[in-house]
């Protein structure tokens, strides 16, 4: 399969395949992705109390303090929000990963999800104004504070010049973002595109909107016990901080370079409720419509699938609908479980960081369980502790606010 053809375009008798060759990652349990597998079957959390400005206790996931100076230089970092950097960082830990590629910038596109923009860059810009002026205001607010402003910094950074796109479709972002990717792929119009999702937005005005909403756990169990993926006793999720990416790439071509696959993403799936601007639809038809698709592209029936990193984030209303969803796609009887019990709800980033947490059971013949599940009251099969498997075939799902339903089904590289 010719390569760098920038004038090629392929009917869709001739799909290409698209396999993942890169992982990078930024999370509140570093920024080593064995570091971060390691964390998740070991059952650990992340997650601590946090106190900010005018609001009461919170527990969230918070990503340690690291050098830029390896990564990306001063310059780059001073010119993005903390969303920005996260994306930049994670995208340079994925493309080092893949190794020499050799494919041009024109033909490299970037695709990064984000619900909240540069969430800290406009909490400053509304603070300098209230407090300072109009004058002291950045010109660089509106800018940073997009929800664009991850992946444009990405692909400045990294001089990624083909397709780009910043899915925003709030806690589905970065599983639409690799599904964006996917398709300039498989269809010709890339041969290679980073993928996943950035967010940073553990602010004053966002934690306080999600509380008024009543979706934030509360500290009842501490801290790490706080994000209970369907646990009866759940009472919402906990807010973390992030940023995962793939690089995903032309099969052939990354053969031809021997490049080490982790996988091959083979369906994608999108649907839309249509419904509450907040709660699923607690039928579960939208997310149900979006993973059948998803095995449909695969060619694979449901109970093919191995193993399933469910988006669950451990609230009492999303984690149910899911629960209903899944078995209504016919996957009742297939491992399931949600790691944010342990690295939190990464919003946006959430699609690219449980991509990257579901392709443990390819590296590592190995399903991550769902921390802090004690009494569940869905009917599915929970992986409550780490359990040895060696499935063909996985998928990730991420479903967000207003009724955006995504999944992807990636087979064994």
């Amino acid at each position: 399969m010719q390569v760098g053809g920038g004038s090629v375009r392929h009917t869709l008798a001739m799909r290409r395949r698209v396999v993942v060759t890169g992982l990078g990652l930024v999370s509140a349990f570093g920024n080593e992705v064995d570091g971060f597998w390691d964390a998740l079957l070991a059952g650990r959390s992340a997650a601590t109390e946090t106190l900010l400005e005018g609001l009461p206790p919170v527990p969230t996931c918070r990503v340690p303090e690291f050098p830029l100076d390896d990564v990306i230089s001063r310059r780059d970092a001073k010119r993005m929000d903390r969303v920005g950097v996260f994306a930049a960082v994670a995208t340079a830990a994925a493309l080092a990963d893949a190794g020499r590629h050799g494919i041009p910038g024109e033909r490299f596109g970037a695709a990064i999800g984000c619900a909240h923009g540069g969430a800290a860059t406009v909490e400053e810009a509304q603070r300098t104004l209230r407090e300072r002026g109009l004058d002291r205001v950045s010109p660089f607010a509106v800018p940073l504070g997009l929800v664009n402003s991850a992946v444009a910094g990405v692909a400045r950074v990294h001089g990624l010049r083909g397709p780009s796109s910043a899915p925003a479709t709030a806690c589905a972002a970065g599983s639409d973002a690799i599904g964006f990717a996917y398709e300039r792929i498989r269809d010709g119009r890339a041969d290679a595109m980073v993928a996943g999702g950035a967010e940073a937005a553990i602010v004053p005005s966002v934690i306080a909107g999600y509380l008024r909403l009543g979706a934030i756990a509360s500290l009842e169990r501490g801290a790490a016990a706080a994000s209970r993926p369907f646990d009866a006793a759940r009472d919402g999720f906990v807010m973390a901080e992030g940023a995962g990416v793939l690089v995903l790439e032309e099969r052939e071509h990354a053969e031809a370079r021997g490049a080490r696959i982790y996988a091959e993403l083979v369906g994608y799936g999108q649907s839309c409720d249509a419904g509450h601007m907040t709660s699923p639809d607690d039928t579960g038809d939208g997310p149900a419509r979006a993973v059948a698709e998803a095995l449909a592209e695969a060619g694979i029936e449901a109970s093919t699938v191995g193993y399933v990193n469910a988006h669950a984030t451990s609230t009492p209303v999303g984690d149910r609908a899911e629960a209903i969803a899944l078995r209504r796609a016919g996957l009742a009887a297939v491992p399931v479980s949600s790691t944010k019990g342990q690295h939190g709800h990464t919003l946006g980033a959430a699609g690219g960081i449980e991509a990257i947490a579901t392709l443990v059971c390819f590296a590592r013949d190995q399903l991550p369980p769902c921390a802090n599940l004690d009494v569940s009251d869905v009917e599915l099969d929970l992986v409550r502790t780490a359990r040895s498997a060696a499935p063909e075939y996985a998928m990730s799902t991420g479903f967000g606010f207003g009724g955006h339903d995504a999944a992807l089904v990636f087979r064994r590289g």
